[in-house]
């Protein structure tokens, strides 16, 4: 049985780990997503990419979920969730690899304002939220 998580390393003023190789073209912050949710109008469409038993340990409230591998085939769910507005999208996984896959996915089916979210529900819990458990 794996022990305790290490402390997380102290984040840059964006919300980053040192290094993180952020790509501003294909990822936001928790902090922006958080920002958007204090905005008048309609907040971006939280997407949680996990598989399901991931999001019986952790997840964001708002979230939606559909794991990576049903994407495709629940398109028209992601379709039906946006409504009439033209607002972002933003994919979440544990740490940011499957949300951008995600979003290439939804890119790809004209979805051209769809993000990862960059650390993924790991750095939300460090930097927004740690009553969310890590894992």
């Amino acid at each position: 049985m794996p022990g305790p998580l290490p402390p997380p390393a102290p984040l840059g003023p964006e919300g980053l780990p040192p290094g993180y190789p952020f790509r501003p073209d294909w990822e936001v912050t928790p902090r922006w997503y958080v920002q958007q949710l204090n905005q008048p109008g309609e907040p971006p469409l939280l997407i949680d990419c996990r598989r399901p038993e991931e999001w019986n340990v952790a997840r964001i409230e708002g979230a939606l979920l559909i794991p990576l591998h049903e994407l495709v085939q629940r398109i028209d769910e992601v379709r039906d969730a946006l409504g009439p507005h033209a607002r972002p999208i933003v994919i979440h996984c544990h740490t940011g690899r499957r949300s951008l896959q995600a979003a290439s996915i939804l890119r790809g089916f004209g979805f051209d304002r769809a993000f990862s979210m960059a650390g993924g529900i790991e750095l939300w819990s460090i930097d927004i939220d740690p009553s969310v458990p890590r894992y």
